[in-house]
């Protein structure tokens, strides 16, 4: 099949909507699909089977702050648009932006069948305006998102069954498929490498996440700080996003400043072969691969209990959580974990095996079959 995936975020793989359209565009391939891509992504002017269209300008100060989130936002062009899907079979939309919005359209006028994916929460964007918690504002962002968007698609994916139902709660049933993005196999079952550590000294917590207000990693740092065990953390901050400076000035507070870097796949794997724990104390999540990935790689996890995240389904016990924005509760739970190394082992042990359901080769397998049956259905 000749497949178009209309991407309004793609750019560097440093949040999981990117990282989840470059995976489905390498495993497609894989499968023998010739894969078109359609973003804004100005790098990719000229490169075979990417169409490029422009980005939006909003004036220096909002530009730059779209920057530092990692991403650039794609203004649909009718003429690229209407180059990649020539000769198209199917259409897959990432997210419900402008240039998803205009792909759906164009593709439901040219007959083609179509799909697309879940992996915006309305906090993703109410967050950046300051209206998180704002139930009005984010009913409205979800009635639009399924008004504009998902109810013209043949098919919808959902990384999680939590979306999925987040979804039901604004919009009627749609043709779902509940697929998780998958955790590569390069995380699954790591043994620690014998090598000196670069921390041997000290309790290594890690957290992988975008630095933006809905995954809270000023809780995490806050927490260390309340922690009897202060002296002794070292807290690594993977990703990049547009609260750097403000997590490096709280972490100025902490004996061990925190490390905020992006790091490679294969710098994560040392990473997590090394770190004690894993902290995810994000409040808005529609799945969480990173978190499947620490404990693929073995780290027992320490998780919000936010009702507005999926990742809390991965506790196996009550120990793994923690009571959402709370600094306090958080430190209790990281001193519980390091203060018990047998049982931090007896739950690591409960892990074994957990991710083997989010193998990342099968899910991939069940995204292209939801692509061929939809457009099976929709030809017959």
């Amino acid at each position: 099949m000749i497949i178009t995936i209309v991407a309004d975020v793609l750019g560097d793989e440093n949040n999981g909507t990117t990282i989840a359209a470059y995976n489905l565009i390498r495993a497609l391939r894989k499968r023998g699909h010739q894969v078109r891509i359609l973003c804004c992504d100005q790098d990719k002017i000229g490169m075979e089977d990417y169409y490029v269209v422009p980005t939006y300008n909003f004036g220096k100060v909002i530009n730059n702050y779209i920057l530092k989130n990692g991403v650039q936002l794609a203004k649909p062009d009718k003429k690229v648009i209407a180059a990649a899907f020539d000769g198209c079979d199917h259409v897959h939309a990432m997210v419900p932006l402008s240039l998803g919005k205009a792909g759906v359209k164009e593709a439901r006028k040219r007959g083609l069948s179509v799909t697309a994916g879940f992996h915006m929460q309305a906090e993703n964007l109410s967050s950046h305006l300051f209206l998180k918690n704002d139930p009005l504002f984010n009913w409205i962002v979800y009635k639009v998102m399924h008004n504009s968007f998902y109810k013209h698609v043949h098919a919808v994916h959902y990384p999680t069954e939590f979306v999925h139902q987040l979804h039901l709660k604004y919009a009627k049933e749609t043709n779902a498929y509940v697929i998780s993005n998958g955790v590569n196999l390069a995380f699954q079952n790591n043994a620690k490498k014998d090598k000196p550590k670069q921390f041997e000294d000290k309790y290594l917590i890690l957290n992988t996440s975008r630095y933006s207000d809905e995954k809270c990693q000023k809780v995490l740092l806050r927490a260390v700080k309340k922690s009897k065990h202060e002296k002794d953390i070292q807290v690594v901050l993977a990703g990049a996003g547009p609260l750097e400076k403000k997590y490096r000035r709280i972490g100025k507070k902490l004996t061990n400043k925190p490390i905020l870097n992006f790091f490679t796949r294969e710098q994560m794997i040392e990473i997590i072969q090394e770190a004690d724990l894993y902290v995810h104390p994000a409040d808005i999540e529609a799945e969480s691969i990173a978190t499947l990935e620490a404990i693929a790689g073995g780290l027992v996890p320490v998780i919000s209990n936010s009702k507005r995240s999926a990742a809390r389904y991965f506790a196996l016990t009550e120990e793994n959580t923690f009571k959402n924005n709370s600094p306090k509760k958080l430190a209790e739970r990281i001193d519980y974990w390091l203060e018990n190394p047998d049982k931090l082992q007896e739950n690591k042990e409960k892990y074994v095996g957990f991710t083997d359901q989010f193998a990342f080769e099968t899910c991939m397998d069940r995204m292209e079959m939801m692509i061929i049956e939809t457009h099976e259905k929709f030809r017959s």
